[in-house]
């Protein structure tokens, strides 16, 4: 008799004391759960080995990426209903974790009787290769020059025509700036452009560095809108290749310059403003304030900078912060996430006064939902572009992230900061927000 599905439903119920929100369908056909609600499919016993072998989000998300598991039907419920009875529960103050967890596991007979069941139904087997879309082990220290620029590769030299195809004709990898849910993407996407270019005041004739450039959004809305001479550096090879060919294709490369530069490496200073738009989630802790120092001297005394960056709950113990298995070995290595008020604090230790702070946590939801749904329209473009495992990554973490936004377990700020010089004379208006 085929009864996997129910095996595996009462070993879940059994590990999270609550009944399971979905219905599983397992490898030999059988289905069991509550009806109406989405379907996780396994597709292969080998999803059970992986997590038998790697226990936890970094076993499950290889099942996921290696195409054993699946969900059928609408995957914003699925991952929903999931983070409220497994990954959210995680996050009680109260549940021991590390080893004290693993302590706890084995002393609970529960659980024992759940892991020997586990093993029966995965059945024999090694360990199976993580998929071929994970990041593999980085030597050398953390952040080092070299370790960046590995980082910054592995998720962004995937291919141009990929990303085109997710973000869209604007080919702005960050948050946009939504008027109402019923904007384009497009429109949002030049409206964040013109939000950070007034915040910085830009004016004909004053220099521009945009560190992390992408694709060459910023740096040439800025020239072409504002007429200020720009210097874009990315440490994407794909990524300046691409903003190149647009730069020469705008008539443009008499005032926007693209480098394959780190920031700790550019020694041109003075600019006249800084922007950083979803760049310094990869600078890390423990750079970070070398990174602040590095723009502040880069900048003229009552220059500006815009830090655009995504942001985390703080914790109550700041050194129990762990990056995000998922997102380390399959999106982002080596990036980390901070609260704002770190960030802030960051910044002023550096020398900087800052003065605005705005919170755009809901527009990152809906730019996520968008890059989603073009995604999904391409997805056969997609996966020939790449792989079938890193579409299916792109997929879950823009979707697993999209309600990360929204449920405010993760956020994302402007932070407007001025080289103020001794004088005092910021430079700003008297009004807040009233960029100009």
């Amino acid at each position: 008799m085929a009864d996997a599905a129910r095996r595996l439903t009462a070993l879940a119920e059994q590990v999270l004391g609550i009944p399971l929100p979905v219905r599983i369908r397992a490898w030999d056909r059988s289905e069991y759960g509550p009806p109406g609600t989405p379907v996780l499919v396994i597709r292969h016993r080998r999803a059970l080995r992986r997590l038998l072998w790697k226990p936890g989000e970094l076993g499950l998300a290889r099942g996921w990426v290696a195409g054993d598991l699946d969900v059928e039907g609408d995957l914003y419920e699925a991952l929903g209903l999931l983070a409220g009875s497994v990954w959210e529960r995680d996050e009680d103050p109260g549940r021991p974790t590390g080893p004290a967890a693993l302590l706890a596991a084995l002393r609970d007979p529960r659980l024992r009787e759940a892991g020997r069941e586990l093993i029966a139904l995965a059945g024999p087997g090694l360990p199976p290769r993580p998929p071929r879309e994970e990041a593999l082990r980085r030597g050398g220290g953390l952040h080092t020059l070299r370790r960046d620029k590995q980082s910054v590769s592995h998720h962004y030299d995937v291919g141009n025509t990929f990303y085109e195809r997710v973000l869209g004709p604007s080919m702005v990898y960050s948050c946009a700036y939504w008027e109402s849910p019923e904007s384009t993407l497009e429109d949002a996407q030049a409206a964040k452009l013109d939000i950070v270019c007034r915040k910085l005041a830009l004016a004909p004739g004053q220099r521009l560095l945009d560190v992390g450039c992408g694709w060459g959004s910023m740096v040439l809305h800025a020239a072409r809108t504002y007429g200020v001479s720009a210097v874009g550096i990315t440490l994407s090879e794909e990524q300046a290749a691409y903003a190149r060919k647009r730069v020469a294709e705008a008539g443009l490369t008499d005032r926007v310059e693209i480098r394959v530069q780190d920031y700790r490496k550019v020694a041109d200073g003075p600019f006249d403003a800084i922007s950083s738009i979803g760049m310094a989630e990869h600078v890390g802790s423990a750079r970070y304030a070398e990174y602040a120092a590095d723009l502040h001297g880069l900048l003229k005394p009552g220059g500006r900078l815009l830090n655009h960056q995504i942001s985390r709950r703080p914790l109550r113990d700041e050194e129990a912060y762990e990056v995000d298995e998922f997102i380390d070995r399959y999106v982002f290595p080596d990036g980390e996430l901070a609260p704002v008020g770190r960030t802030v604090a960051q910044l002023e230790d550096a020398g900087f006064e800052v003065r605005d702070v705005e919170a755009l946590r809901e527009h990152y939801a809906l730019t996520l939902r968008r890059w989603v749904a073009n995604l999904e329209a391409h997805w056969d473009e997609a996966v020939r572009l790449t792989s079938p495992g890193r579409a299916r990554v792109w997929r879950l973490y823009m979707a697993a992230s999209a309600l990360s936004f929204e449920r405010n377990r993760i956020g994302v700020n402007q932070v407007l900061a001025v080289r103020t010089p001794g004088s005092g004379a910021s430079g700003m208006p008297l009004r807040s927000r009233d960029w100009r």
